[in-house]
């Protein structure tokens, strides 16, 4: 046991937390040069303006997603997509998290 957990690979605390590996999960679908409209994804994460919000900040301080804002009509708009970076910060969790699993067996 003790040398299962020496040997955890590292998580990435940011994008750990539920909603926000939902988040990442979803605008790393997109393809590299891809946007998600912040209400397409409110609705397709079932979430709250203000709970999107608080947690895109955090990935986006953190460098993983990259937020545009821009009009449209007259509208305000924001555009997100997953950075370089968060893309290979989300593939390195999810490889920690295929490890953890497979070190279960």
């Amino acid at each position: 046991f003790l040398a299962l957990i020496t040997a955890m690979p590292d998580i990435d605390e940011v994008i750990h937390q539920p909603v926000r590996l939902r988040i990442m999960a979803a605008l790393c679908s997109l393809g590299p040069r891809e946007q998600a409209d912040f209400s397409y994804l409110k609705e397709k994460l079932a979430l709250t303006d203000g709970n999107l919000g608080a947690h895109l900040r955090t990935l986006e301080a953190a460098g993983h997603v990259s937020v545009e804002k821009t009009f449209v009509d007259r509208r305000p708009k924001t555009y997100l997509a997953a950075s370089t970076s968060g893309r290979k910060a989300f593939a390195a969790h999810v490889a920690a998290l295929q490890q953890i699993l497979n070190s279960s067996d």
